[in-house]
């Protein structure tokens, strides 16, 4: 380990979206940071991670799965002896590494990569995606002075605004730069004001439900809609022959183009959404998941209380609503302006070199300040 210079990171994230994504985007702002600087990744051997962490050319070291029970059940009694393999298996992969920061996004993966950590000295950052955090970060954060959070009314000690780290095509992008090729990438019309309706990759049966049976009255209004369903979702839209197109695909690996082409969005509001959508400044409909902490609908409070967006929810999410309320308000140019101002007011585009300063200088201290 060579003491005056950065050369070894480990960090530790994995099972959704929402850790694997600034996992990675963090890892490649460090590396563009410094030379032959190693990433090790720690996950599990199920999660997203299993795949998009060796895509993007990093080495991931796993861990098993330690789920933390809420009620009393054999999981329970299994934890310590679970979370001992798992705080071994994080040490291994720590000292395989030669970590000098270990960085952590919560999840399962991230209690044992500070416990580790901890054993063994190593600077901890913490960064917290969500307006509520998780037990594995709170845990984190008793540990550390580096703690990253992405949204400014997150409760955990220590924290320090950051944003979300997110990848360079969406915080490099120019909307009206690229709206001309969005179009034609997904066929539509550029005559007319565009909704983007989005359920994430796993898609949103409400949404779907709601907006199917919309297509003739959207279209009517003059609203080209451009539908993400979610993978094995997609239906077939209605053909009113007349009015603005209807779009609808299962899955879309360009979200920069669907955001230059959006006039307005439609979708959760799971934090890496959020992040997203302030950073690009578009004006949205959230309709947090109703299962849950509640955190989407956390997540979502700060670009509400600027005016860049607004909260439905999910059970009054219909054709009715749609025809009554958002019909309305997609009609109202002034507002929409407004509000797409206010969401690019608050939006942070660089939330990766943020946290990638907090790792700095947590190796520059020693994670002492």
């Amino acid at each position: 380990m060579t003491a005056d210079r950065l050369t070894s990171v480990l960090l530790a994230g994995g099972g959704s979206a929402g850790h694997v994504s600034p996992l990675l985007a963090l890892a490649d702002c460090l590396t563009a940071r410094h030379d032959g600087l190693q990433i090790v990744a720690l996950g599990t051997a199920q999660g997203l991670e299993a795949r998009l962490v060796p895509a993007r050319g990093y080495r991931l070291e796993t861990v098993p799965k330690v789920p933390f029970p809420r009620r009393p059940s054999g999981d329970l009694l299994r934890l310590p002896g679970n979370l001992n393999a798992a705080v071994k298996a994080a040490g291994r992969a720590i000292d395989a590494a030669g970590a000098q920061v270990v960085v952590g996004f919560g999840g399962y993966v991230s209690t044992p990569a500070y416990l580790a950590a901890r054993k063994r000295r190593i600077p901890i950052v913490v960064h917290e995606q969500n307006a509520r955090p998780g037990m594995a970060n709170k845990l984190g954060a008793r540990f550390s002075r580096h703690v990253g959070v992405t949204f400014g009314s997150t409760p955990l000690a220590g924290g320090q605004l950051v944003g979300m780290p997110l990848r360079r095509e969406i915080t490099h992008l120019d909307r009206a730069a690229h709206r001309a090729e969005a179009m034609a990438h997904f066929g539509l019309d550029p005559q007319w004001p565009t909704l983007l309706v989005t359920g994430g990759s796993l898609g949103a049966q409400r949404l779907n439900t709601a907006f199917e049976a919309s297509v003739s009255g959207l279209s009517a209004a003059g609203i080209q809609v451009l539908h993400i369903t979610g993978e094995g979702k997609d239906f077939t839209p209605a053909d009113t022959g007349v009015g603005a197109p209807y779009k609808v695909v299962s899955y879309a690996d360009r979200m920069d183009l669907a955001y230059s082409a959006a006039d307005v969005v439609v979708a959760r509001s799971g934090a890496n959404t959020v992040c997203e959508l302030t950073a690009v400044g578009l004006p949205a409909v959230y309709v947090p998941l109703p299962i849950g902490n509640g955190e989407q609908r956390l997540n979502a409070t700060d670009v509400v209380a600027a005016g860049g967006g607004i909260v439905v929810d999910d059970a009054d999410v219909s054709a009715e609503w749609v025809a009554s309320t958002l019909i309305p308000l997609l009609s109202d140019r002034e507002r929409l302006h407004a509000m797409a101002a206010a969401a690019a007011s608050i939006g942070v585009r660089d939330g990766d070199e943020r946290l990638a300063d907090l790792v700095e200088s947590a190796f520059a201290t020693g994670g002492r300040a």
